[in-house]
């Protein structure tokens, strides 16, 4: 892949990079379409990277449909596709881990341990093969957002992080790969996540700034949904994730479902 990017460059070309683990939706083709405005060539990488997903967790069931994924890349116009084996990304004998401190440590870091080194040291290794102008990352994600402007910062890679606004159903349900594993009664639970976030940008809006204020408020309603089990719900800085701070982060199981869901309080709730 680098040595296309080479030429690429040689011509005078920008590149931008779209990192997903397949399973694509509309989400991730809006970060596509986003991209291919802002650059000359477009790349989306499909991998699902083992070491960011903790043991016991949904690694060998995550959805993968490479050739569906392959056809709505090529239909939204992407230049290359980048699709690395697991050996290769991860020789046997390799060792190198990439840690972010501080930002990587709060909620999602407390909830799944070595998350977030997994995904350092995998979008560093993307960064590195592809050695794109922007790379692209959508919004739901907030931490891993967070976490990779950090990385890249910290090492002066270079390249700029782009973030698309999150894409929900028509009912406010964010777009997940994993809304597939929901049932018919556990996709109707789901919605009471972008139902929470409403509210308290509504408390917000109304001028509540307290932030226990604001956390119960979340989870009230969270609680009110019977199959909705709060992992957590806290309004924290967008930079830090820690608070206090605007930006409402969830997580919630809904069945043997963990969704994650955020919004900045300090804005309209969509739709």
């Amino acid at each position: 892949m680098l040595d296309a990017s080479r030429r690429w460059r040689g011509d005078g070309k920008s590149i931008g990079l779209v990192p997903t683990m397949g399973a694509l939706h509309a989400g991730h083709l809006s970060l596509v379409d986003l991209a291919r405005r802002e650059n000359d060539l477009v790349v989306a990488s499909v991998f699902v990277n083992p070491i960011q997903f903790a043991p016991g967790e949904d690694f060998e069931r995550y959805p993968r449909d490479p050739i569906r994924d392959a056809e709505l890349l090529e239909q939204s116009g992407v230049d290359a596709i980048y699709r690395p084996s697991v050996e290769a990304m991860y020789p046997p004998e390799a060792r190198t881990r990439v840690h972010v401190s501080g930002v990587s440590e709060p909620l999602e870091g407390v909830a799944r341990p070595g998350h977030f080194e997994g995904v350092a040291t995998v979008v560093s290794k993307l960064l590195i093969a592809v050695a794109p102008d922007r790379a692209y990352f959508g919004q739901k994600d907030a931490q891993q957002v967070a976490v990779v402007k950090r990385l890249v910062r910290d090492l002066d890679l270079g390249v700029e992080i782009r973030v698309g606004p999150t894409v929900r159903e028509a009912d406010g349900v964010a777009l997940s790969s994993r809304n597939v594993y929901l049932s018919a009664e556990e996709r109707s639970a789901a919605a009471s996540l972008c139902a929470a976030l409403r509210m308290a940008a509504d408390a917000y809006a109304a001028g509540e700034r307290d932030p226990d204020r604001l956390r119960s408020v979340l989870r009230s309603r969270l609680e009110a949904e019977p199959l909705a089990v709060v992992d957590y719900a806290e309004v924290v800085d967008p930079g830090t994730f820690r608070g206090p701070g605007t930006l409402a982060v969830l997580a919630v199981r809904i069945g043997r479902t963990r969704l994650i869901d955020n919004h900045d309080l300090s804005l309209e709730f969509p739709g």
